[in-house]
């Protein structure tokens, strides 16, 4: 059996798993991470930044509901071995008016996927990564930057395949 796809999970997807103001994203995030995560059909990573998102968030029950998910789905943490790449592919992103400016962290999450090599970068955030004009641009910055593999930004929903046991 080959490896899980690699997938990096920005802090909306975790934090989508709380989001009782929209259930049934909510319920397409509980159930990505009960039947593709945990499952081992994907193997799910996270970075120092959105650690530190979790770790800013005021309220500290959930606080503590968003770490525990870390633990719970057993995401791994990357380890970053090129920052000055990552430094430069986000500022691009940002000079090229993908990203706005406000939103770093926003370009870091794209960056640390594109140069860790991850085939997904999965976000609830439409309008700043998971949308197709987005990624279109993404993919154009991160060939002048000499990073020729296209990496796919999506939503959980996006990637919960169920097979055809139902077909």
């Amino acid at each position: 059996m080959s490896e899980p796809p690699r997938i990096y999970l920005d802090t909306s997807v975790i934090n989508f798993l709380y989001a009782e103001d929209v259930p049934e994203l909510q319920d397409v995030t509980r159930a990505f991470f009960d039947d593709f995560v945990k499952a081992g059909q994907y193997d799910a990573w996270i970075s120092r930044f959105v650690l530190a998102e979790i770790e800013a968030t005021n309220d500290a029950e959930r606080r503590r509901m968003l770490l525990n998910v870390i633990k719970e789905y057993g995401i791994r943490i990357v380890e970053i071995t090129d920052a000055s790449a990552i430094v430069r592919l986000a500022e691009a992103y940002v000079l090229a008016e993908i990203i706005p400016r406000r939103k770093l962290v926003d370009a870091y999450h794209v960056a640390i996927s594109v140069v860790s090599g991850f085939e997904y970068l999965l976000s609830w955030n439409y309008r700043h990564l998971a949308n197709v004009n987005k990624e279109r641009r993404i993919r154009e910055v991160n060939i002048k930057n000499g990073y020729p593999s296209a990496i796919r930004i999506i939503t959980p929903l996006e990637l919960m395949d169920y097979g055809t046991e139902d077909i």
